[in-house]
């Protein structure tokens, strides 16, 4: 009974002390025990009473004989080279220089050409560009990043090639550029991608890493199982092609999902049609797989709306004004895709049971 006993008051003891935080917490666990120890008379204390003094000590990361017992750190963002990456942002360093030079050769940047990076980083992806193209312009929102670039290119020939913008990519008025290559947050992977063909002028082509899903879903053709909204709305603005794959592991720190890189080429002039209108079509055809074309249009939700869309179509028809440019409605008509809340402004939200592959 004694035992017992002393065994759990000096567990209690090294249990208080181990709960305890900061640069003295080994010697404040170490002067509890011995306090604890004279007060039950047990200073030289047997063998059971250290067992268990050493057992509570060194699960909770104490110094004990024999060596360390660590806790693992969890939720913390890896730090390399002085920088703290957020994989909450979608800060995912592309680190392999053999997958860097393959994106730059696929890229066929030539010497003339102005490139569009977005989400820089260190500038890994940066430098190869630089050595090809004749001017870079990044974009980039974290200023820990935008200092770190601006060093690697300082006292080089590339200094004066290289335009840094800082701010919020979905929030920046884009600069005239002939090619589009980066390695994006996935996060904001739809809004980027229609944002980057409502741009006028049109570029050439955008080489963009994905995750690896979404790219299946962009490239996707008719009959796949991953032919979606997405596939129908990009393809019809564009020409997609899948370029290569790209294992977790060639990222610093390694995301969750692998990776790909597509090609985009933007159809000219886009096809002249009404893109809000289409949206929702779109939208209605894909929101339910499992269903029919027909029993899709035939459900009273859907025939409420088109009667609703027509009455109102009719009402703007008739006083509609003309001061809104052809080309401005079409930019702002094609940002508008990679939106969730498109359906609504056409009057077809479906937004039960819809295809969420869409977004």
């Amino acid at each position: 009974m004694v035992n017992i006993l002393h065994i759990a008051f000096v567990r209690g003891a090294c249990q208080s002390a181990a709960n305890s935080t900061g640069f003295r917490k080994h010697i404040l666990a170490l002067q509890l025990l011995a306090v604890s120890l004279r007060s039950a008379g047990l200073l030289y204390a047997p063998s059971y009473v250290a067992a268990a003094a050493l057992s509570t000590m060194s699960s909770h990361g104490l110094r004990v004989a024999g060596g360390i017992s660590k806790k693992k750190a969890k939720g913390k963002n890896p730090v390399t080279g002085g920088l703290e990456f957020h994989k909450s942002k979608g800060q995912h360093i592309l680190k392999n220089p053999l997958v860097v030079q393959s994106i730059v050769d696929k890229a066929g940047i030539k010497s003339t050409d102005v490139v569009l990076e977005i989400g820089p980083g260190t500038g890994n992806l940066t430098m190869k560009l630089l050595e090809r193209a004749k001017k870079v312009i990044a974009i980039e929102l974290d200023p820990r990043m935008v200092l770190e670039l601006s060093r690697r290119v300082q006292g080089t020939p590339y200094q004066q090639q290289l335009q840094i913008i800082h701010g919020d990519f979905m929030k920046t008025e884009l600069p005239y550029f002939d090619l589009c290559v980066a390695n994006i947050p996935y996060n904001i992977s739809s809004p980027l991608t229609f944002k980057l063909l409502a741009h006028r002028p049109a570029f050439r082509a955008a080489i963009i890493m994905y995750q690896h899903e979404f790219a299946m879903r962009l490239v996707a053709r008719p009959g796949d199982s991953m032919y979606s909204r997405l596939a129908v709305n990009t393809q019809l603005l564009a020409r997609v092609s899948h370029l290569l794959k790209v294992g977790r592991n060639n990222f610093r720190p390694p995301p969750k999902v692998d990776s790909s890189v597509v090609r985009i080429e933007p159809r000219h002039p886009p096809p002249p049609i009404p893109l809000l209108e289409w949206d929702g079509l779109v939208r209605l055809a894909f929101g339910r797989k499992n269903k029919t074309l027909g029993a899709a249009f035939r459900t009273s939700r859907t025939l409420l709306a088109l009667e609703q869309n027509y009455i109102t179509f009719k009402a703007l028809s008739m006083g509609a004004s003309s001061s809104q440019q052809p080309q401005q409605q079409s930019e702002a008509s094609i940002a508008a895709l990679g939106s969730s809340e498109v359906a609504a402004a056409a009057g077809m939200d479906i937004s039960e049971g819809e295809d969420s592959d869409g977004d």
